[in-house]
């Protein structure tokens, strides 16, 4: 055999075990930062991150931040003018490996199915064969005159609508606390029990529960059954509504009570501030909650970070 040849050979013997060498060390790293928490970061999912970024980045944008920052998640808030790039969002998202976790939709009625854009999003989703979270939020204004049960009635048969359609594509249904008779997690609940359906669920957001956290211990208990995802927020007791993890004064002993559950769905982490680039309000958040991590002792979530 000729010299040159042997030495192609060898050098590309050499050359593809030093490939493969890299893959496996590629997965073994992948694999070495996924932890058991409920606080790893491969199960925090970015949100309040479209209509509140300071940059108004678009939809390649947006998902290239994500990958910047190592977030594999996002919960998608929309308005009006995002609704023409929808499905540019989600190729966009698969492209960078990003995963849509949620999509956002609220209703001022109790008659989501005349509602032109829960069509526009079902079909989306149905479209690019995305299966996901719809988090919902219901007005309380067209249940204001009725009594406890009347209410519980009225908004069960709206979000049975929107959560048998979404069941149709494989998609589920939480029930968002944005305040108000809808936003307490009684109600939510008693709405829940009601429907007795399986893709029906909660999202709680600190943000909007301020006045639930001198009972937070308790309601987190009878919310855990249904929880789909718990949104993280600096918290005080009397405000403001937004504020960077690890700059309240309750929020540790919240993130302790979650910590000591069986709680193991989704943890979201926000922008929600449209005077920052949302770039930096998560980076904000995510060190703010990794000392929050170091102060609760969770080493194994640290370990993803």
């Amino acid at each position: 055999m000729k010299p040159c040849l042997v030495f192609n050979l060898l050098l590309t013997s050499v050359l593809f075990s030093a490939i493969l060498l890299g893959f496996i060390q590629s997965g073994q790293a992948e694999d070495a930062v996924r932890t058991d928490s409920v606080f790893s970061k491969d199960n925090l999912v970015a949100w309040c991150i479209v209509p509140f970024d300071a940059k108004h980045r678009g939809p390649q944008q947006r998902a290239e931040m994500l990958q910047r920052l190592g977030i594999t998640k996002l919960a998608y808030d929309w308005r009006q003018d995002d609704v023409p790039t929808f499905d540019e969002e989600v190729k966009e998202l698969k492209k960078h490996g990003i995963e849509l976790t949620a999509f956002w939709y609220a209703f001022g009625d109790l008659h989501p199915e005349k509602h032109e854009h829960l069509k526009i999003i079902l079909d989306v989703l149905a479209r690019n064969q995305v299966k996901t979270q719809l988090w919902i939020l219901l007005s309380d204004q067209p249940l204001a005159q009725m009594d406890q049960s009347g209410k519980v009635e009225a908004a069960a048969r709206a979000i049975e609508y929107i959560a048998r359609e979404a069941d149709k594509i494989g998609c589920s249904v939480g029930l968002y606390n944005h305040g108000g008779w809808f936003g307490e997690p009684e109600n939510q609940i008693a709405i829940i029990q009601r429907l007795g359906m399986k893709n029906v669920g909660i999202v709680y957001n600190f943000h909007h529960g301020h006045e639930h956290v001198e009972r937070f211990r308790d309601l987190f208990e009878k919310m855990q059954p249904y929880l789909m995802a718990v949104n993280l927020n600096g918290m005080k007791r009397d405000g403001p509504m937004i504020l960077p993890l690890g700059e309240g004064d309750q929020e540790l002993g919240m993130l302790e009570i979650i910590r000591q559950s069986k709680y193991r769905g989704l943890i979201g982490i926000l922008d929600h501030r449209g005077e920052l680039d949302a770039e930096e309000s998560l980076r904000q958040n995510l060190a703010g909650l990794q000392k929050l991590l170091r102060q609760l002792g969770d080493e194994e979530a640290l370990k993803s970070y």
